[in-house]
């Protein structure tokens, strides 16, 4: 599989995970019996630009952690994912989890829903994307996220 991937820092990049480790979490959830080629950008962001995109696309007025835009799925996946930075530290914060652990999960999260997973059309659906997402945070050595009262949903900042 060849991956073409884009990191963008619209905010401070020390506060952000290394291009390297976006890299390896992408193509960890990358499914590669399906995906020949994908092309992704992954871009950090501010509150004012997260919470701008989350009102534009979901009609919904403040920032959320990942919001995932999907081109092209199939042999060839484009897409591209915003994480917003601030909500990605004040959430690792307040569920008391690894910066790096739930940046990885934000990222693994929003690169399945770039290859149609969704979690919001059937408790079967949200089940079987958490399973997914265990297994493969798993292989990256990354706890259960979901192992406390915790879930990926949308808060605000």
């Amino acid at each position: 599989m060849r991956l073409n991937l884009s990191v963008q820092y619209a905010c401070a990049r020390e506060a952000c995970p290394p291009r390297e480790d976006v890299k390896r979490w992408v193509r960890a959830a990358l499914d590669p019996d399906v995906i020949e080629r994908a092309d992704i950008t992954v871009r950090f962001v501010e509150a004012d630009e997260g919470q701008a995109l989350n009102l534009e696309y979901r009609g919904r007025d403040y920032a959320t952690n990942v919001l995932s835009f999907p081109y092209e799925q199939g042999a060839h996946l484009a897409g591209d994912l915003v994480v917003c930075q601030p909500v990605l530290v004040r959430e690792a914060a307040e569920q008391g989890k690894a910066f790096a652990d739930h940046a990885a999960h934000l990222i693994v999260h929003g690169t399945l829903h770039l290859q149609g997973w969704d979690h919001e059309t059937s408790d079967e659906d949200a089940d079987a994307m958490e399973d997914e997402e265990r297994h493969i945070l798993a292989g990256l050595g990354v706890a259960d996220p979901y192992a406390g009262d915790y879930s990926i949903q949308s808060t605000e900042v």
